[in-house]
């Protein structure tokens, strides 16, 4: 599913998107970024509430295609900038990460 698709169905709110036709492959949930190091598929969203330039990072190093930032938080202008210099989609919802893993799974399976 393009990551275009993804957002049109599920109504999260696009921060950046350098690169809307990426694909997403997988979603993936975790705050704690040694795990999505180990564990996070490639072309994948990341659910989290990690919201700073190191998630970008450990995005762009397992080859994440965006993330989904929960509970409405803020995006700092340093992960705004990483993500976008990284084609990394910044997505954010009002969901907690269950919900939102929920959301972006049912839109994975249909």
């Amino acid at each position: 599913m393009r990551i275009s698709a993804c957002v049109a169905s599920t109504g999260v709110e696009v921060v950046c998107c350098p690169n809307p036709s990426a694909e997403i492959k997988a979603g993936y949930t975790s705050d704690m970024l040694s795990d999505v190091i180990g564990h996070c598929p490639e072309d994948s969203v990341l659910i989290t509430i990690q919201n700073h330039k190191n998630t970008v990072a450990v995005c762009t190093l397992v080859g994440a295609v965006a993330i989904l930032v929960a509970h409405n938080r803020d995006i700092p202008t340093d992960m705004l900038e990483t993500a976008t210099a990284k084609q990394i989609a910044l997505l954010r919802t009002p969901l907690d990460q269950y919900h939102a893993t929920c959301l972006i799974a049912n839109a994975l399976d249909s």
